[in-house]
């Protein structure tokens, strides 16, 4: 069998590496137009940072992996193709910042449909609104080839910086299908794939609509707790409860879990907000107002909370930060990631530039190309931001610091020797707490709960 998988991104690289590794007698081949990222991928630099990918493509790659920008010939010569390519919110038209931008995935529909020359399985691996299997399949029927493929929907449920672990021990394996025999053959065969390393209970087969609605669905969720204690902490700072305490105190319960209660300055990354946004327009389109206003909310306390901590920090010195020194250790948006799309750092730094602040950024894995990128801005433009190569570097002399994720690095900084270093006022925040030196001697560690997402 050979498999192809469209879309040589976060997901498509490192879930064709882990089918490659679990099945051997499967040919798998990522790929990509964009040739400067297929060349990384088959270097010793990876275009994308996770823990224990670099080994995981080296296992097979050259042997039953393969990254190539031979978008054609492998579509020919495929059996079950993955579509894995952006889906961003759309920035124009109909839908405009809220609907998912399908016409990187109607492209790849387009160019499956002229090349076959057989029967393909067509596996819906990027996050998609429901329905959108429909359109797919549309596009397959649409030339007078006489083939009939079957569209299945196989959503990644990763989280950047535990990619390949979750990859390894997935909690479920969601594939969907049409109901009919055609259809269930296709989602047998994923299936099978799958069970190479999966044990069978974990793997669930559901109808196309459901599974497309259930990644949107999951995500939603997900924001929803972090919005939900992030929103809780504003109480706390108000009553004098200890947000820390809360959340663990109402994670011992059985019915709401422990997971997801860290509250920290807002979830980031390009999932959570792009799928309720896409989820709010599908609610609209519906025509659910009700609903597509409640979810809407998530959004609001997550820019709630980033302008709230901004607010913070500026109240804690004398309301301006003008010409003063900021370390921002920090700007992916979680840890164990290179991955800046949709950082609440994005944010936060833009507004203390508005304030006239002179940034020290640091961060172990992100480059200082992606962070003027995502801000939109150039070397030419950020004249206020010094990039630095260690976090006492941007530490020193400053007169804040911020940590916005919680790389583990940061738990091991001699803060005690920062400190002494910096400007008065010294200022440590973690996402809530205005800590002075004592505090942090009796913790250790100040970056509780930043960034995770």
């Amino acid at each position: 069998m050979k498999i192809c998988c469209i879309g040589a991104g976060y997901v498509g690289g490192p879930t064709m590496a882990m089918i490659a590794e679990k099945c051997p007698n499967i040919e798998v081949c990522v790929v990509d137009i964009n040739q400067e990222r297929i060349d990384a991928w088959n270097s010793e630099k990876l275009p994308i940072y996770e823990p224990g990918l670099d080994a995981l493509v080296a296992k097979s790659r050259g042997k039953n992996l393969f990254f190539s920008t031979e978008v054609d010939q492998n579509i020919k010569e495929s059996e079950i193709i993955f579509i894995s390519v952006n889906t961003p919110t759309k920035e124009y038209g109909s839908g405009l910042g809220q609907a998912a931008d399908l016409r990187f995935v109607e492209s790849c529909a387009r160019r499956i449909s002229e090349i076959s020359e057989d029967n393909k399985i067509i596996v819906e691996k990027s996050t998609v609104p429901v329905r959108t299997a429909e359109m797919v399949q549309s596009i397959l029927k649409s030339t007078s080839k006489g083939l009939h493929h079957q569209v299945v929907s196989n959503p990644e449920f990763l989280a950047e910086g535990t990619a390949v672990q979750d990859l390894l021990c997935p909690d479920r394996v969601l594939i969907g299908g049409e109901d009919s025999t055609e259809g269930n053959v296709a989602v047998g065969k994923i299936a099978e794939i799958y069970a190479k390393w999966v044990s069978k209970d974990r793997i669930i087969t559901t109808n196309l609509w459901s599974s497309e609605l259930s990644k949107l669905t999951a995500n939603a969720f997900l924001a929803q707790r972090i919005s939900s204690i992030n929103a809780i902490s504003a109480l706390c700072e108000e009553t004098e409860a200890n947000v820390d305490e809360v959340a663990a105190a109402i994670g011992a319960d059985s019915r709401i879990g422990s997971k997801f209660l860290k509250s920290s300055i807002g979830f980031g990354g390009s999932c959570f907000q792009k799928d309720i946004l896409n989820l709010c327009y599908l609610c609209r389109y519906f025509r659910l107002p009700e609903v597509a206003k409640y979810w809407e909310q998530v959004i609001v306390i997550n820019e709630y909370q980033k302008e709230r901590f901004v607010t913070r920090i500026l109240d804690s010195m004398y309301n301006t930060v003008s010409a003063k020194k900021i370390a921002i250790l920090g700007f992916a948006f979680k840890k164990d990631t290179n991955d800046a799309r949709e950082s609440p750092a994005i944010g936060i730094c833009k507004r203390l530039l508005e304030e006239k602040a002179e940034l020290a950024i640091y961060d172990p894995q992100v480059p200082k190309e992606s962070v003027l990128s995502s801000m939109g801005l150039t070397e030419d433009t950020a004249e206020s931001i010094v990039f630095c190569e260690t976090a006492p570097e941007a530490c020193c002399h400053s007169h804040c610091i911020l940590i916005l994720t919680e790389w583990e690095e940061f738990r091991n900084l001699d803060y005690e020797s920062i400190y002494k270093k910096m400007k008065k006022p010294a200022i440590f925040f973690d996402g809530r707490n205005l800590l002075d030196l004592n505090e942090l001697r009796s913790i250790g560690f100040i970056a509780k709960g930043i960034g995770k997402a």
